[in-house]
């Protein structure tokens, strides 16, 4: 047994599991893809090859992938101001702001003052971005935009585009052309493939971190940031037909472990596969540039940025302070609520993807998740 057969099959053994696939991929295609358990709470309908499951912020991963397409297609870089294109934007103070300080979250615009935004009216949330006066100045540090980053990548792409919504141009520049299972905005034929998403369990005797406190006072910038635009996307709210069929670039993918991994494969093969060629250099050095460092505002850990990609963390001698994206330095991703993680490591030419049914309470994938990955270069 492989040890990332291995320690999949533990998660399940201690209960931590009721549904989960994990699946890696390299330049040659698939190297291992596992699938087990169960698609819903009574644990009647096995997970198999064909399982789609809500992959919540880890789509974040595959938005900021089109908003750099987007950019090098145009040829717009990371200096160049959000006003020049989208000349709202530049309201309410924001007009220096250019695509870097968007893209590594220090815009300032974590969240919205606004009321009147709603979760499903992508309109309502532009306006409001473009009304919104920033709240964090570019040094004050990064502060994670668990729901509005999303909108913002949106018309970014669509205003890059001529006009194309980021779930139309992830299917006809990605997707499609890779063929992978994943959509933001799901066609409702494909419903019935989707795995029921099931709330975190109570934990008695847990200790609160530092983002569970903040996220407890309703005044915190975390909790806004976790509040706004209007409208709840709870589990079971998540599990609706609307919401599901919804385009939300910032938490709405869904898609399978093995069809993430492959798109991450071809991140870490420098935006090629199988004799396609996705992303050029220019957006490829984006996602691998390391643009700002430190205690995020929403998340309250420590946290680190490219353009729109999480990286890990590093000492002031370069080495990593945490390990969720593997040993790899230049390694980047995305993780997603509850648990899910899906990463592209160019030093070994690996992309790796978790997902699961079951979420689990924390800011980032806990060992849960962090066991597969070290079960994976364990072994490699």
């Amino acid at each position: 047994m492989s040890a990332l057969r291995e320690a999949f099959a533990k998660n399940f053994a201690n209960g931590r599991e009721v549904g989960a696939s994990v699946s890696v991929f390299d330049a040659n295609g698939e190297v291992e893809t596992l699938h087990a358990g169960f698609c819903d709470a009574a644990r009647t309908a096995p997970w198999g090859p064909e399982t789609l499951v809500l992959i919540w912020s880890a789509t974040k991963g595959l938005a900021v992938a089109c908003a750099l397409h987007a950019m090098e297609k145009a040829g717009v870089d990371l200096q160049a101001r959000v006003g020049d294109f989208w000349p709202e934007f530049a309201q309410a103070g924001k007009d220096h702001l250019t695509l870097a300080h968007v893209l590594s979250h220090r815009a300032g615009l974590c969240a919205l003052d606004s009321s009147q935004a709603t979760f499903l009216d992508h309109e309502s949330v532009i306006r409001a971005v473009e009304a919104q006066v920033p709240l964090l100045g570019i040094d004050d540090g990064p502060a994670y935009g668990p729901r509005v980053f999303g909108f913002i990548l949106d018309e970014i792409v669509r205003r890059l585009s001529g006009g194309e919504a980021l779930g139309s141009y992830w299917r006809r520049i990605f997707a499609e052309p890779l063929g992978l299972d994943i959509w933001i905005g799901l066609p409702e034929e494909f419903h019935s493939r989707v795995a029921t998403m099931l709330p975190p369990r109570f934990q008695p005797g847990a200790t609160p971190d530092a983002f569970a406190l903040a996220f407890a006072d309703t005044t915190s910038l975390t909790r806004r940031a976790f509040s706004c635009p209007a409208g709840s996307p709870s589990p079971s709210a998540m599990n609706s037909p609307l919401m599901r069929s919804a385009s939300l670039p910032s938490l709405g993918g869904i898609g399978s472990a093995a069809s993430l991994a492959k798109f991450y494969a071809m991140l870490a093969m420098e935006g090629r596969y199988a004799s396609q060629v996705f992303l050029g250099a220019n957006a490829m050095g984006w996602m691998n540039s390391r643009l700002t460092q430190g205690i995020d505002g929403v998340l309250q850990i420590d946290a680190a940025y490219s353009a729109g990609f999480m990286l890990d963390p590093i000492d002031t001698e370069g080495r990593k302070i945490r390990q969720l994206l593997g040993p790899s330095v230049r390694a980047f991703g995305h993780a997603g609520a509850g648990g899910s993680l899906a990463f592209a490591d160019p030093e070994k030419g690996i992309g790796f993807a978790y997902v699961m049914n079951q979420m689990e309470l924390g800011v980032l994938p806990n060992d849960r998740c962090r066991a597969l990955v070290d079960a994976f270069y364990s072994q490699s």
